[in-house]
């Protein structure tokens, strides 16, 4: 291989977009709503699958809730307030659809609007 080719392919990723961490958040969220959405799909048959995604999601939520709680976190209060609030229900409505006592759509519902928000470009 030549010096040019080496050059090109030691610069290549530069090229690559910079992750953010709203593309991070974005692209975690985004997983996990698609496994809860393609297990709850299967039905009773997808219920193993559906209860890893719920398990992944409420780790998520409260990676999330570590995030609002610390004290350098810039967000508005008010949006604080409303992230914990939908923390706080995604937990308690995980504990229902794990235990066949409600659905998934509130949740993949809830996970689609925060995407939306990422991006928006909201904070």
């Amino acid at each position: 291989m030549n010096a040019l080719r080496h050059a090109k392919q030691a610069y290549s990723a530069a090229k690559a977009p910079t992750r953010t961490f709203k593309n991070l958040e974005y692209d975690a969220i985004a997983r996990i709503t698609h496994r809860m959405v393609a297990a709850a799909n299967k039905g009773p048959d997808g219920f193993n699958t559906l209860a890893a995604a719920l398990t992944d999601n409420r780790k998520l939520w409260t990676i999330f809730m570590a995030d609002i709680a610390s004290p350098n976190n810039q967000l508005p209060l008010e949006l604080k307030d409303h992230l914990t609030y939908l923390t706080e229900f995604t937990r308690q409505h995980t504990s229902k659809v794990l235990a066949r006592k409600a659905g998934v759509a509130p949740l993949v519902e809830i996970n689609t609007a925060i995407m939306r928000g990422l991006r928006s470009g909201a904070p």
